[in-house]
């Protein structure tokens, strides 16, 4: 029988008194060392910590993420790392995979990826996901790359597994990131591509579309640069011109999409969506049908909607086939949507409008 792998916690925190005891009670009986790096927390952070380990150290905040993170990883003894940020949690049917996994591990491995459980519903169902290396070799001696929207740079032996961590934000700081952007500008530091591609999000994300975009052209004209950002610029491009109602624009980029990878759910209802709105329901109907026909990526490192690979064109099909005048073809939709959402108000509103036309009785 193999002997169990030891793995150390890495964390870097600051002002975490909300979260990290939650996030420490959810893994502390799956590692074998906990080492928090605290970069000027003013509240109780390091006492709360002080209950699950003492190796606890101070480190000077220097506008950069990598740095901390580095850090961290560089005062682990065990043979992994996994690494956690405070609002994270691993919700007991994951803490029993983990375990399981670690009796069982292949120390050939460099990393193990997880998937990162970010957006939900309001009924707690995950509609955001997406993979991180989240487990990795000590002694490959992997390094963080970035100072915000960092990344661990990691290759090799790659296992993707189907733990998943969950994240449960408390605390937010929206304007955080982007005063961190701006300030290297005024000093002058040179943006390497990921970081013109994070810049250009903080700029979507504060609705400073023109100044987004500049950012967005300069990544998308770059012939480097990950495939999966790129889908995602497409995407937010998309979404910007869908709400100003300039829907061939709005294509335009998501057939852009295309050239990154296959045609995803998320793609599809976006086209879907500006044929809707023109009204060109044929249209709206076909793409819709073809997002339900995709087959969702299982071991992907980007960013899935989950309402898009499941609800969301059932239900927006129930809407065209009632304009086109196929009330069962919309009926039988509304209850496709209905299997994954059965409390939602509008689903249950379309039921009684079946049901007055005749369509659906009691």
């Amino acid at each position: 029988m193999k002997d169990p792998i030891t793995v150390s916690l890495c964390m870097i925190v600051k002002n975490e008194e909300n979260t990290i005891k939650r996030c420490l009670s959810s893994v502390r009986d799956l590692v074998d060392e906990i080492i928090i790096v605290d970069t000027g927390s003013s509240d109780s952070t390091k006492d709360i910590c002080k209950n699950f380990t003492d190796k606890i150290y101070d480190f000077e905040w220097t506008d950069d993420f990598s740095s901390a993170r580095n850090f961290s990883f560089s005062m682990a003894t065990e043979d992994y790392i996994l690494w956690l940020d405070a609002d994270d949690i691993l919700l007991p049917e994951d803490i029993k995979k983990f375990k399981i996994m670690k009796e069982s591990f292949d120390s050939s491995l460099d990393s193990v990826t997880m998937k990162y459980n970010v957006g939900f519903d309001e009924y707690g169902n995950t509609t955001l996901s997406y993979r991180r290396n989240r487990l990795v070799k000590a002694s490959r001696n992997f390094k963080w790359v970035g100072f915000v929207h960092e990344y661990l740079e990691v290759h090799g032996n790659i296992f993707n597994s189907d733990i998943a961590v969950t994240h449960k934000k408390i605390n937010y700081s929206p304007n955080r990131n982007i005063q961190m952007y701006e300030n290297k500008l005024k000093k002058g530091i040179h943006f390497s591509l990921r970081d013109i591609l994070y810049y250009g999000n903080e700029l979507y994300d504060h609705k400073r579309y023109n100044m987004a975009f500049q950012y967005y052209s300069k990544f998308l004209k770059s012939d480097k640069g990950w495939s999966e950002d790129k889908i995602r610029i497409c995407s937010n491009i998309s979404d910007y011109c869908l709400s100003v109602n300039k829907f061939e624009k709005s294509r335009k980029y998501i057939f852009k999409s295309f050239e990154y990878d296959n045609p995803r759910a998320e793609g599809c209802c976006r086209v879907g969506f500006s044929f809707l709105m023109e009204n060109k329901l044929h249209q709206a109907v076909f793409w819709y049908e073809m997002a339900l026909k995709l087959e969702k990526p299982k071991n992907s490192l980007g960013f899935f909607n989950d309402a898009y690979w499941t609800w969301i064109p059932h239900l927006q099909l129930c809407v065209c086939y009632d304009k086109l005048g196929n009330h069962k073809l919309a009926y039988f939709h509304n209850e496709m949507a209905g299997k994954f959402r059965p409390n939602d108000k509008r689903i249950l509103f379309n039921k009684k409008y079946f049901q007055n036309i005749g369509i659906y009785k009691m």
